[in-house]
């Protein structure tokens, strides 16, 4: 296994995630997030993008592929209801675990060493 820009990039959009929302419970806001519906907000269009980094491997049918793409439609579910509701931290939260959750999936899926059906796979 070998760290690529995808890891990299997807590692650094779920921490724009995850610091400003630290932020939020520290201070009650942020810079442009002043309440649920801001940090949701940020976390659904961030964590959108980091969805759209694992592209197509996502699909893979191995179980933990299929367990990171689980968690992450609920993360997208949560995030759109947060958003949605606008006032509720503990949706915001349960949001936030989500998101953290699908990625911690998603990088544990890549150090196995399981890539895309028909792809081989690069060793070092």
């Amino acid at each position: 296994m070998r760290i690529t820009g995808k890891n990299i990039l997807a590692t650094l959009l779920v921490a724009a995630i995850v610091v400003p929302y630290i932020g939020y419970l520290v201070w009650g806001e942020m810079p442009f997030i002043k309440d649920p519906r801001g940090m949701g907000a940020t976390g659904l269009i961030l964590g959108i993008a980091a969805a759209l980094v694992a592209g197509r491997a996502a699909f893979d049918p191995e179980p933990v592929h299929r367990a990171a793409l689980g968690t992450g439609v609920v993360a997208l579910a949560l995030g759109v209801a947060t958003v949605w509701v606008g006032t509720s931290e503990t949706l915001l939260a349960v949001f936030i675990v989500a998101v953290v959750g699908t990625w911690i999936l998603g990088e544990t899926a890549y150090a196995r060493g399981s890539v895309p059906a028909g792809r081989p796979m690069a060793r070092v």
